[in-house]
């Protein structure tokens, strides 16, 4: 079966970024912010789970970071950015009244509408769980529309978790299976040790009527879609993010080409399936 994944249309000018301002910071890690934007031009932007965005730090330049949450009703934008440049630790180091360049939302999301019915298993590594937060919001304010739901959640070590306060509130819920895992646990850890994808054998779902949802390093993404494969899921139901270096983010400049895809415009979102082969080449 062909899904067709929904996108929303960014600006009537895609380049033209709109004014946006620093209303709250909330450190994750030791390099890693969360950061509520509100447009200063009053309107909301409105995204689907699964887009991204370009964030302009004046002076310094722009970057391509994915919606973590938000709503435009409330005016707010929502990123949680990881200090890795010169962009991002300008944005990291913003303070509440700090003024950005905002231009978007961008690409094609998660499918939430095909996934209705079914099981959803989420599978997010380190910085990957950013993107896949508007997932699991979205499935828990629809829960009746879905079957069981599962999160699993790696990262290198516990210090490295994100959204530590709202996982402990999904793992305190009935409604949706959630299990986090370390590679290097530290005093005080008494959770899981090791790969997210040994979590696959955990949890319950039925593996002809599921969507997998799975953002992290390509060699996790290729593993869970290998062993939910060996369960009998087809890697059409099989979503996984693509990470690329976006720059135009309208499909102009080729920078994020990936074969005959361009990740802002065709992507980020790709089913297993339509990218499996592309996967397999080295430094593709």
């Amino acid at each position: 079966m062909t899904v067709v994944l929904s996108t929303i249309e960014a600006t009537a000018e895609p380049m033209l970024p709109r004014p946006f301002e620093v209303v709250a910071t909330r450190r994750e890690t030791a390099d890693t912010v969360t950061l509520d934007f509100a447009a200063t031009d009053g309107e909301g932007l409105q995204f689907s789970p699964g887009q991204f965005t370009m964030i302009y730090a004046f002076g310094v330049g722009e970057v391509p970071i994915s919606v973590a949450g938000g709503s435009a009703d409330d005016n707010v934008l929502t990123h949680t950015v990881r200090a890795v440049g010169a962009v991002t630790d300008a944005i990291c180091s913003a303070e509440a009244g700090t003024q950005f360049g905002i231009r978007g939302p961008y690409g094609i999301g998660w499918p939430m509408d095909a996934a209705e019915g079914g099981d959803v298993v989420v599978v997010a590594g380190g910085i990957g769980l950013a993107p896949l937060r508007p997932v699991i919001l979205r499935l828990l304010d629809n829960r009746a529309r879905y079957g069981a739901v599962s999160l699993l959640y790696g990262t290198r070590s516990p210090d490295d978790l994100l959204y530590e306060e709202e996982l402990r509130q999904w793992r305190g819920r009935f409604d949706i299976e959630v299990e986090v895992t370390v590679d290097r646990a530290a005093d005080g850890w008494y959770g899981d040790i090791g790969l997210v994808t040994n979590l696959l054998t955990r949890i319950e779902y039925d593996p002809e009527n599921v969507t997998a949802m799975v953002c992290g390093p390509e060699i996790m993404m290729k593993v869970v879609a290998r062993e939910m494969g060996r369960a009998g899921t087809d890697p059409s139901s099989v979503y996984v993010s693509m990470e690329r270096n976006m720059k135009c983010a309208v499909g102009f400049c080729g920078h994020c080409q990936y074969g005959p895809d361009f990740i802002c415009r065709d992507g980020p979102v790709f089913t297993y399936a339509a990218v499996r082969d592309r996967m397999r080449v080295s430094e593709l």
